[in-house]
């Protein structure tokens, strides 16, 4: 055993002990996985101890079972409060997986050893105490996902690279570990020592915060590895922490800063990950730029450029590229080549990435965004056994899911469902269940079928790590999914600080199927719609409540008490509106209208008939909007085209009020709102009534010069929401009208020019040259003139 290992295992009471070999790693790095197997297999310990926390040793046996497939994680949380959790995430690629699976099987103990999670999590309590008598008490952190605390730490792999001649890390880390194949018959152990010996040159002071404690606890471990009779023990752990346990440090020094630790009751279970959420990009402290390309590093033994790129070329192939083998081939070659020429000892990502998008996309980053997305990231999603301990709901959800075939999977993909099928319509049931426990698997999204009935429903699934915590938090409520989701809405219906907040649980209610969480709503509904005396809060609440009950009608759910509901917040809407409207500034004007047009389309698919009591007084509602002088002219203007557009008023009527509105006496910012609401609906009706638009152009051309910048952009606004094709037709029938729509048009063009109404001003000779110049381009004579 060299110096450096006899350093290493010298215990902290000064006895020489042999039998120690600490191996220093990258976390997630393919290349240190290699070489720890590498290192296992020639040393043969009798004990292996890992850098993770100690509570999860009763779990590790699961790493060996069937249905557990890498990516996963450890996920302990505190007893009572999962959103205080951590994850402890392990790769294929991973060391620290490596070495558990290497002492699984065969037959090794193993454990964990770094500090507990019952102290970290208790440490990233925001409101711990200080303890002024421990200046090396580390601060605490909002979000403990990441274990590897970082605080007042050097990069070590950067200072390397520098003090290799090299400036990219990452890229001279990968050619001197990563892309490293431990060679037969070399001594495994001999990177280990070289790393050792670097990382001591590199801490020259001692830890200081979490990392302080957290090799305090390792060394404890291994010395009771030792006291345990073990001679032969192998510790993988972050390369960093290499120097802390080589060195000496006495037992009661780590025992006096351990002592007094804050602690935390914590539970642990295996839970599925992704290499996405293993992406530097997602946040994650310990990740890393590219875990798809590590897992293939880690996986290919030979060819690797070769076995990459064909990877690429399938890909692209499925996606309607075309990609050939010469393609694959000539990529091949200019890696290599780039590789030679850049003194790197193997072709890397970089040069891949430089031959795919030369050669394979044509000099395009468009298909390299997919690439880097599928391939050099990935969409890989792990599993766990179904042994492994779960809370309750998530144990129910997992039944739920396979019952219902709905494959937890980590790539989006859209789900339409036909709600008249019982298995869609009970994948509809959980995925809204889940919404109501804000476990966001699934996004309700615009359906891409053609049918726009209430039958039909679309979502966007995608299952990523952190709905573990979701899960658990959402546990509180139930056992089952569905227990859960009731209780939720019960307690979110009680507490709901508005009359539309409390509606839009009913709507959920229903289509999550929760009749007796349903209830509870329905009286919290109507407690507080009796109390609410806000116009705009009954009009806010009355679209959802009657959706409401369409959801209940496909669903075969009985809504009489609903519509007995919706029926009086529509009564207590026409009485109120007219004066809810009056007066009111263009802010609250425009907040109103969308008001009064969610209130009709709601009404009109709550009444029965056109001659139901309901629209009715909806009508005779309208209508007072319609001709009150108080109200402003975008909500009289709204109101007077849906009485049109229901046939309520005549076309003669509709003209004569919007005669009224445009009248000389009218304000003309007032009248502009007027034309605003009124057109809202549509720009057609300009094109089939020519006495309205000859209304509008009489008053655009009357509107007087000092006012007209001010009426100007309200006049934008409303035309330019018209359909390309529908201005153009208005513009023309103007035009051919010159300035008069409904008049005979003039025989002469040029005498269209003339006319008051015409929007340009006439320009005879600039008009003749224009034409000279169209028709020499034209290649016209004179007589096609």
């Amino acid at each position: 055993m060299t110096s450096q290992q006899e350093t290493v295992s010298r215990n902290t009471d000064g006895q020489d002990a042999e039998g120690v070999v600490l191996l220093g790693v990258r976390h997630h790095g393919p290349g240190s996985a290699r070489a720890v197997a590498a290192a296992l297999r020639q040393y043969s310990p009798d004990a292996v101890l890992i850098e993770g926390p100690p509570e999860a040793d009763a779990l590790l046996s699961f790493a060996a079972e069937k249905g557990m497939e890498p990516p996963v994680a450890l996920f302990a949380h505190v007893a009572g409060e999962p959103g205080r959790a951590a994850f402890w995430p392990y790769a294929a690629f991973s060391p620290e997986w490596v070495a558990l699976r290497h002492a699984l099987d065969h037959e090794v103990p193993v454990h964990f050893i770094d500090l507990p999670a019952a102290h970290s999590l208790a440490l990233d309590q925001p409101d711990q105490p200080d303890q002024p008598d421990r200046p090396d008490q580390p601060e605490a952190e909002s979000r403990p996902i990441d274990r590897n605390d970082r605080t007042d730490r050097i990069d070590p792999i950067a200072e390397l690279a520098r003090a290799a001649g090299r400036e990219d890390a990452d890229q001279w880390w990968e050619d001197v570990v990563e892309h490293r194949t431990p060679e037969a018959g070399a001594d495994a152990l001999a990177p280990f020592r070289a790393l050792a010996k670097a990382m001591a040159e590199l801490r020259t002071d001692a830890a200081v915060g979490r990392d302080a404690l957290r090799e305090a606890h390792m060394r404890r471990q291994l010395r009771a590895a030792r006291r345990a009779g073990h001679r032969r023990i192998a510790v993988v752990c972050g390369a960093w922490h290499v120097p802390a346990l080589a060195g000496r440090h006495s037992a009661a020094a780590d025992n006096g800063l351990l002592k007094g630790l804050p602690k935390a009751k914590v539970e642990f279970t295996w839970v599925p990950w992704t290499h996405r959420r293993l992406a530097r990009s997602s946040g994650y402290g310990a990740g890393i730029a590219s875990p798809g390309w590590y897992r293939h590093l880690f996986e290919s033994r030979d060819h690797l450029m070769e076995r990459w790129l064909t990877g690429v070329a399938a890909l692209l192939r499925g996606e309607d590229h075309p990609v050939s083998s010469a393609h694959v081939i000539e990529a091949v070659r200019l890696a290599e080549t780039l590789a030679l020429v850049r003194g790197r000892p193997l072709p890397g990502l970089a040069e891949a990435t430089d031959a795919v998008r030369a050669v394979l996309c044509e000099g395009s980053d468009v298909p390299l965004a997919l690439i880097h997305d599928r391939m050099v990231v990935g969409d890989v999603l792990g599993a766990v056994p179904d042994g492994a301990p779960v809370v309750p709901l998530q144990r129910d959800l997992t039944a739920r899911q396979r019952s219902l075939r709905l494959r937890p999977e980590a790539v989006e993909r859209e789900l339409d469902l036909d709600l008249r099928k019982d298995t869609d319509a009970a994948r509809s049931r959980l995925l809204h269940r889940l919404r109501l426990l804000d476990i966001g698997w699934g996004t309700p999204v615009d359906s891409r079928t053609a049918s726009t009935g209430t039958f039909r429903e679309s979502w966007r699934l995608s299952w990523e790590p952190e709905l573990a915590v979701a899960v658990a938090e959402a546990g509180i409520w139930g056992t089952t999914v569905e227990t859960a989701a009731g209780a939720r809405v019960a307690d979110r219906a009680t507490g709901a600080a508005s009359l539309g907040e409390v509606t839009a649980l009913a709507e959920d209610c229903l289509l999550a199927d929760l009749p007796d969480a349903l209830a509870t709503v329905l009286r919290a509904l109507a407690d507080r719609a009796a109390l609410d005396a806000d116009v705009a809060h009954l009009a806010e609440a009355l679209p959802a409540l009657v959706r409401t009950l369409r959801y209940g009608d496909v669903r075969g759910t009985d809504g009489t008490a609903l519509r007995r509901l919706a029926e009086g917040l529509a009564v207590r809407i026409c009485v109120g509106l007219p004066s809810a409207c009056a007066n009111l500034d263009a802010d609250g004007a425009r907040a109103m209208a969308g008001h009064v047009a969610s209130t009709h389309t709601a009404l009109a698919l709550l009444a029965a008939a056109p001659a139901d009591p309901i629209s009715a007084r909806w009508s005779a509602t309208l209508a007072v909007l319609a001709r009150r002088e108080t109200v402003p002219g975008l909500l009289r203007g709204r109101a007077a085209r849906l009485l049109l557009d229901d046939s309520r008023w005549d076309p003669a009527e509709a003209a004569r009020q919007m005669g009224l509105a445009l009248s000389r006496a009218s304000e003309p910012a007032d009248a502009a709102g007027w034309i605003e609401g009124f057109l809202s609906g549509g720009g057609m009706l300009l094109v089939h009534d020519t006495r309205l638009l000859g209304l509008v152009d009489d008053w655009i051309t009357a509107v007087p010069a000092a006012v007209f910048p001010e009426v100007l952009p309200l006049l934008r606004r409303t035309f330019s929401g018209f359909e390309g094709p529908v201005r153009r037709t208005i513009g023309e029938r103007i035009r051919a009208d010159g300035g008069r729509p409904g008049a005979a048009g003039p025989a002469d063009p040029d005498e269209a020019v003339d006319r008051p109404g015409f929007a340009a001003a006439s320009d005879r000779p600039r008009a003749a040259t224009a034409r000279a110049r169209a028709a020499l381009l034209l290649g016209l004579t004179e007589d096609h003139r």
